[in-house]
């Protein structure tokens, strides 16, 4: 006998399913539900178990020897298979009777009786029910065709049971059991067997013998409250000045970097600080192996250290607590420990076993001693991997650069990447062209916790994807476009179109269920991260949908997207396209963009509440396009500019914008026609523009002028 699961096993002895999970738990047969397979030894000591139980029961029962057709009709009766006899009489005729058939006939019927009586035999429907298998959701229409009723039927039948569904939409497992019950029909959940499941992700990756496996280095995550000294923790460690470049000194991308101590690597992987980063630091804690806890020594536990070591625990790596700020006046490390000790992270010193370093990262203080305790910690963990395997991986960072085209930042976890090798990320795929080390330089192979930027993608893939080395392009190529269709099925959901203005009263007139959202950003990192956390602003009223995520400058596709499926669309650090800023006029669709993200959060959850700030609103004067550059002695750099629309106004706010992702904001200094100041330049005119502060300025950048104006909203 080969493996049953068991509701087949339930079917084959003629009882149902929860009878037979409720005499297998007796018995210590541990399964989960009907699903779940019986091994052959199992199966058959449960057979073997009912067949006795059936035996034990005949000596009660009024068994009357005779002929070979009534020593048939028991054990047919003892089976529970009798359907209906007296219709088998009718039938046979008497055929395979010798001799007396006349005279047993009408003797039949009354022993038949009895014997079902004696037995307590119970005709149920269970027994003729027909079986059908679902998964956990499925379409109206198709669920009909399985049952071979009437769309209509299903339809009045989901109405009695207090369903309103159309026959192209989903309704769930258990309304579908209640449905189908109505047509005496049991369904069972489809089981995702381990085929299915390596279909879904549609490659395996085999398991390493233990003798293969060799010491690597440890990755590390940084993680704690935003502005307790995480990016310059890093600075230190690094001696790089990573918060200089970012926006409003909040890191908003992530990286990864590998710094030498006492000739062993460290690979540290960079996480945002502010609290609208959490997934992205919770996708760090999933690939890392230490997580360090920077609490600044003059504020001490707040709510993201809180999140911080609850991501460190779910991912189950160690912590090392580091203590940053010990320089400052009000430093106070005592308390630190205490309100750690009151979130379970308890420290050495204080009869835990977390590891406690004293810092400050702008003096330099205890660095080196930190980096100690990591590759001491890392020791202790045995950290190992198989070099000598195909890689595996994951994307830290992706991006689209306009010279190399996707990029994407990968740490690998297993195996050997090396050039050329045929790769699948998500959805994306390629043949690694290039790999650039964390310093820039070129390198032909990346050993496991090995930081490297790779090239030759067909796409930009999602930060958090899993890279998987396969055999050959072809393969790869398949895999990706097999994903890519899975993924389409899942974003063809529309609803009603919307705006964030209007928001809370379509709420309120209950014609809003779904808010879906587009997110462009800058890189694939703040892409990630937008969409998990506006899905987390849902509530019961609205339930917010990321459904799709995009790398680069909005687009018309993103437009015509956003209206086929009645979506908002949001952009960070980037911005439309003169064609998409048209087209979401035209098809109304409500485009937003933003510089700081949590703004973003925040817009959104005000709408929900009917509370959206009547602050400002941004009105477009004009673009120009830089066609040359112009150094000025004792001025800096002057753009030599062509209008393509609107108007450029002098002392107006302006937007420099480099391959639709902006590069810097602020206002124009200066706005000249060959050597006279003028107040404006029309369409069609080239002029001279100065910006404030910012002479970082390339041929083919555009820049866009705007204005703020307060307006006050219905």
């Amino acid at each position: 006998m080969s493996k049953l699961r068991v509701y087949q096993l339930a079917k084959e002895l003629n009882i149902t399913s929860k009878a037979l999970i409720e005499k297998l738990k007796e018995l210590s047969v541990e399964v989960n539900n009907h699903m779940s397979t019986l091994e052959d030894e199992e199966a058959n000591l449960i057979i073997e178990l009912f067949t006795e139980d059936d035996h034990s029961k005949k000596p009660t029962k009024e068994v009357i020897h005779g002929t070979d057709e009534e020593e048939e009709l028991v054990k047919k009766v003892a089976s529970n298979k009798i359907v209906n006899t007296q219709s088998d009489n009718k039938n046979k005729g008497g055929k395979n009777h010798k001799g007396n058939a006349n005279k047993n006939k009408n003797n039949h019927k009354g022993r038949e009786s009895k014997l079902e009586e004696n037995m307590e035999i119970k005709e149920t429907n269970n027994n003729d029910m027909k079986i059908i298998e679902i998964d956990q959701k499925i379409v109206v229409k198709d669920f009909a065709e399985l049952l071979g009723k009437r769309v209509s039927d299903i339809i009045g039948k989901l109405i009695q049971v207090g369903v309103m569904a159309a026959m192209n939409q989903e309704i769930d497992f258990e309304t579908a059991a209640k449905v189908a019950k109505e047509f005496d029909v049991e369904v069972v959940e489809k089981a995702v067997s381990q085929d299915e499941e390596d279909e879904t992700d549609f490659i395996v990756i085999p398991e390493d013998d233990e003798k293969d496996l060799k010491p690597r280095p440890p990755v590390v995550t940084v993680m704690g409250h935003v502005d307790h000294g995480k990016t310059s923790l890093l600075d230190a460690i690094r001696n790089t000045k990573v918060t200089t470049r970012e926006a409003g000194g909040i890191t908003q991308h992530i990286g990864a970097s590998e710094v030498q101590v006492n000739g062993k690597k460290i690979v540290f992987l960079d996480t945002p600080g502010h609290e609208a980063f959490t997934a992205m630091r919770a996708r760090g804690a999933k690939v890392t192996d230490i997580a360090i806890l920077v609490v600044a020594a003059d504020d001490g536990v707040m709510p993201q250290t809180i999140e911080a070591i609850n991501h460190a625990k779910a991912a189950e790596v160690p912590i090392i607590v580091a203590v940053n700020k010990i320089d400052k006046p009000g430093a106070n490390p005592d308390r630190v420990k205490q309100e750690l000790s009151e979130h379970g992270v308890l420290i050495e010193e204080w009869g835990g076993e977390v590891i406690s370093v004293e810092v400050s990262a702008l003096q330099g203080l205890n660095i080196e001693e930190l980096l100690e305790m990591i590759l001491l910690v890392a020791e202790m963990e045995e950290l190992k991997a198989n070099p000598n395997r195909d890689a595996v991986g994951t994307v830290v960072e992706a991006q689209l650069d306009k010279g190399r085209g996707p990029v994407a930042t990968v740490l690998v976890q297993n195996g050997t990447l090396k050039v050329g090798d045929s790769v699948v990320i998500g959805t994306s795929h390629g043949r690694v062209r290039a790999m650039i080390s964390d310093t820039g330089k070129r390198v032909k192979s990346a050993t496991p916790s090995t930081a490297v930027e790779i090239t030759g993608l067909s796409d930009v893939p999602a930060a958090g994807d899993q890279l998987i080395a396969v055999a050959d392009d072809k393969m790869a190529r398949t895999i990706a476009e097999k994903r890519v269709n899975k993924i389409k099925e899942e974003q063809l959901k529309s609803s009603q179109k919307v705006s964030l203005d209007a928001l809370y009263s379509q709420m309120q007139a209950g014609e809003v269920k779904d808010l879906n959202i587009i997110v462009k950003a800058d890189v694939q990192g703040s892409v990630e991260a937008v969409k998990q956390s506006l899905a987390k602003l849902s509530t019961d009223k609205v339930i917010i949908r990321p459904i799709h995520g995009g790398v680069g400058a909005i687009t018309e596709t993103d437009v015509m997207l956003a209206s086929a499926s009645n979506a908002i669309i949001i952009g960070f650090n980037v911005r439309p396209t003169s064609g998409a800023t048209a087209l979401s006029q035209k098809e109304e669709v409500d485009l937003r963009t933003y510089r700081i993200i949590y703004k973003a959060l925040e817009d959104i959850e005000a709408a929900m509440k009917g509370m959206l700030d009547p602050e400002f609103k941004e009105v477009e004067l004009g673009k120009a396009q830089v066609r040359a550059t112009i150094k000025v002695p004792n001025v800096g750099l002057i753009a030599g500019c062509y209008v393509t629309e609107g108007k450029i106004v002098r002392n107006a706010q302006l937007r420099l914008v480099r391959d639709g992702i902006v590069i810097h904001e602020g206002n124009i200094g200066s706005l000249r026609r060959f050597k006279d100041d003028v107040k404006e330049v029309a369409t069609g005119y080239e002029c001279g523009i100065g910006i404030d502060h910012f002479n970082d300025v390339k041929e083919g950048d555009v820049i866009e002028a705007f204005k703020m104006e307060e307006i006050a909203r219905d």
